[in-house]
């Protein structure tokens, strides 16, 4: 800016010289400041404004000293007329341009605005620097005093700019902006840098009025991020509609996907943070809530069909809406219930030769498969999990198998957990094993029906325990310690005390050993486990017996060693569960002995026949004191592997009973010659569930009333109804109560006055 231009510095308080000297400053700056601005010329202007502020404070003081009053108002006078000239000033260069902008349209607008806007601020940052101490001695002054509408001198520009320009030209210029998304919508490349520029200077003009030192985005939501939803909304909803007409389900939720996508890019290109959560609304309402109906139907299609990815990408669209995701996780439950139940009934032809891994393994393979589908597609959304909880729980409890309320779940798992820990020939990996008990576990998870298990899976580990058959002591602790993080101590404590037994048990045995060697006996190759009455799910045996005579000697001498160390405790017999072996020398042709392994009826059985090739039942029966429950089926096992036969000369009896006579096979033959004839019987099998089932409903009444009694002890006073529910709920861990036995549990502890009938319906506890 040529200094000749200027006139000479005015006089310091004259605003009219003043004013004529700032003008043309200002107009340089204003229109090219592309161009630089001479640096004397610069100072020029920031001197003139200084001294007449300057001239201020001396006149203002001057008037003072005076005595008169009205020196503090004149300057103010004099700073505000400064300030309306610069007013004045703005609101024509800016209604110049409003004439200026009719002549453009659409993009042409844009670039129009943006230009001049960009020129605009730059020019009201040197013009507020120029103007710094009107800023600091009048501006500041008239705010701090509370006058409305007084700016410092670059707000003042955004303020005339926004009530000048922007109210007259923001709806061509959001018009434009407009036309140029849906332009970038239908797959043309555009400018996107202009709407951000429009962007920042709708963000730029949001000026608090109440207090000018803050800003706020009133205006950029009202005149852009209106306007702009309402027009997204209104373009997706009528390319949905048709999209939606012409297309599948799932190409439409590709779309719809790729849609989402572009708008989230599009925040990050060049709209405002702001927008984001407005914008996803608006656009999920239009792609997903306004079809949700025709998605959701499809649903099932995509179950039906194992269309994992799919559903994956239905559950992303639905998971962005409002409730979006409930009936898909109805219809989810459902579905895998359904097939939970059809797997059982594929297998379930004949519940009682089910083979317990053939049930869990078809209960485990819908798990897992479900179970993935949630990981991978629903992303392990807890309420679809939920879902697959509920309806496994279902089919694991009603299913074909456990018609009518049975407790076959519980019971087809314990026993397959026997199986898998149950020494065998085809022996498992401790890895593998280990996996499969955690399999166990899962179905376990679910069974309702809880104590069923228990009592099942304690006889058998009993039984493991006694015939020293667990495949792993390891793999016997670990389930263990799986039941007892499931249900608690209590669930688990009389399991862990038979292994306590077994332990001591094993000391025990070499105590003995050591005694019988100390006292140089001889007895038999024995071992003898010591169980605690109140932690073995065992009975006595239902029978008498007299034990062979090397075998009674034996257990003498254990009796009195067992007494000698813990005196006063009775022992009892369980001759059931005792077995040994014994070698056959009598067999002809024999290249070494045969070794029977044998029950100890079994034993006494054949120990007959070392004084006699032939015995009769009745000669059986009153040797052994067997009664005909427990000798008839072990003859039958020596019958049916030909150790014994039959003699049926001289009109004897042809089937096991009285009047038999059975005789030694000096023939028999076997592939091995260790041979196992202690094997169970199916009727002894039967015997033993029907017993565990009666065990099972006599221990659940005394679960029920020892629970009505705690709650009604903590409570005193109780409605009927009320008590009733309380029980199931603090019964419901250990198994499902029917309310008519909670009922009759009430009954009794009435009976037997632990509890009184109140009026009202109410219960009352009695002390």
């Amino acid at each position: 800016m040529p200094a000749a231009g200027f006139m000479g510095m005015p006089m310091k308080d004259d605003i009219d010289t003043t004013w004529t000297y700032l003008h043309d400053g200002i107009t340089m700056i204003m229109t090219n400041l592309q161009q630089g601005i001479d640096l004397k010329a610069y100072m020029g202007i920031y001197t003139a404004v200084h001294n007449f502020c300057i001239s201020q404070k001396a006149s203002t003081f001057t008037l003072q000293t005076q005595g008169m009053g009205t020196g503090q108002r004149g300057a103010h006078l004099l700073g505000e007329d400064l300030y309306r000239k610069l007013t004045d000033y703005l609101s024509n260069h800016l209604q110049g341009l409003v004439i200026e902008s009719a002549g453009h349209t659409d993009e042409a607008l844009l670039s129009f605005y943006i230009r001049e806007w960009q020129r605009y601020t730059d020019a009201a940052k040197y013009i507020h620097h120029l103007f710094q101490y009107l800023n600091r001695h009048w501006v500041r002054r008239e705010i701090e005093e509370g006058k409305k509408h007084i700016y410092d001198v670059y707000t003042l520009h955004l303020v005339q700019w926004r009530d000048v320009l922007f109210t007259k030209v923001w709806e061509k210029v959001m018009a434009a902006v407009l036309k140029l998304v849906e332009k970038q919508r239908n797959g043309e490349t555009i400018e996107h840098n202009q709407i951000k520029q429009v962007v920042d200077s709708f963000v730029s003009l949001g000026l608090d009025d109440g207090d000018a030192s803050k800003t706020t985005l009133d205006v950029y939501r009202y005149h852009f991020e209106r306007p702009f939803l309402d027009a997204t909304k209104l373009f997706y909803q009528n390319e949905s509609k048709q999209f939606v007409a012409e297309n599948s389900v799932v190409e439409y939720m590709k779309k719809a996907e790729t849609r989402l996508s572009e708008e989230e890019e599009r925040v990050k290109l060049y709209l405002h943070p702001d927008i984001a959560f407005s914008l996803k609304k608006t656009c999920n309402t239009a792609l997903i809530a306004d079809h949700s109906t025709v998605l959701r139907d499809e649903f099932q299609v995509l179950l039906d069909n194992d269309r994992e990815e799919d559903m994956a990408r239905m559950y992303s669209l639905l998971s962005r809406i409002p409730e979006g995701l409930d009936p898909l996780r109805t219809k989810f439950e459902t579905h895998v219930r359904n097939a939970g139940l059809a797997a059982v009934a594929k297998v379930a032809s004949d519940a009682d030769k089910l083979e317990p891994k053939v049930y869990v393994d078809a209960l485990l393979e819908i798990h897992t498969q479900y179970q993935g589908l949630v990981k991978r597609a629903f992303r392990d959304e807890p309420e679809f999990t939920r879902s697959l909880d509920n309806a496994c729980r279902e089919f694991v409890n009603r299913n074909d198998v456990c018609k009518s309320g049975s407790n076959k779940s519980p019971e087809l798992l314990a026993k397959y957990t026997d199986v898998l820990l149950r020494k065998s020939s085809t022996g498992v990996e401790d890895t593998e094993l280990e996996n499969t008990l955690v399999q166990i576990m899962t179905v376990f998870k679910y069974i309702e029906d809880k104590d069923v298990f228990q009592k099942f899976y304690s006889r058998m580990l009993a039984r493991r325990l006694v015939h020293s058959n667990s495949s792993s002591d390891d793999a016997e602790t670990s389930m263990i310690s799986k039941l007892k993080e499931a249900c608690g101590f209590e669930y688990t404590n009389k399991l862990q005390r038979m292994f306590q037994d077994m332990q001591i048990s094993k000391d025990l045995n070499s105590g003995f050993r050591e005694h019988v060697q100390a006292v140089g006996s001889k007895g038999l190759d024995s071992t003898y486990s010591i169980l605690g009455t109140g932690f073995w799910p065992l009975t006595p045996p239902g029978t008498n017996f007299n034990p062979p005579g090397e075998v009674a000697a034996d257990c003498e001498r254990f009796s009195r060693f067992y007494k000698n160390k813990h005196d006063g405790r009775k022992l009892t017999w369980l001759w059931q569960l005792c077995k040994g072996e014994v070698k056959a020398n009598y067999v002809k042709n024999a290249k070494m002995p045969y070794t029977f392994q044998v029950s100890i009826y079994q034993m006494a059985i054949l120990l007959l026949f070392n004084e006699k090739d032939k015995n009769t039942y009745e000669e059986l029966s009153s040797t052994t004191q067997l009664n005909n429950e427990a000798l008839d089926p072990s003859l039958g096992i020596l019958l049916k592997a030909k150790v014994l036969n039959l003699d049926t000369s001289g009109g004897s009896a042809s089937k096991v009973g009285p009047g038999a006579v059975f005789a030694l096979n000096y023939d028999f033959k076997s592939k091995k010659y260790r041979v196992n004839l202690n094997v169970g019987m199916k009727a002894e099998t039967k015997q033993e569930e029907a017993e565990t089932n009666k065990t099972i409903e006599e221990d659940r009444k005394l679960l029920l009333q020892s629970a009505i009694v705690r709650i009604m002890k903590a409570r005193k006073r109780m409605k009927h109804q009320q008590l009733v529910s309380e029980t199931i709920n603090q019964i419901r861990a250990r198994f499902v109560p029917k309310v008519s036995d909670i009922k009759k549990c009430i009954e009794i502890l009435l009976d037997k006055e632990y509890l009184e009938r109140l009026e009202d319906d109410d219960i009352g506890y009695l002390a």
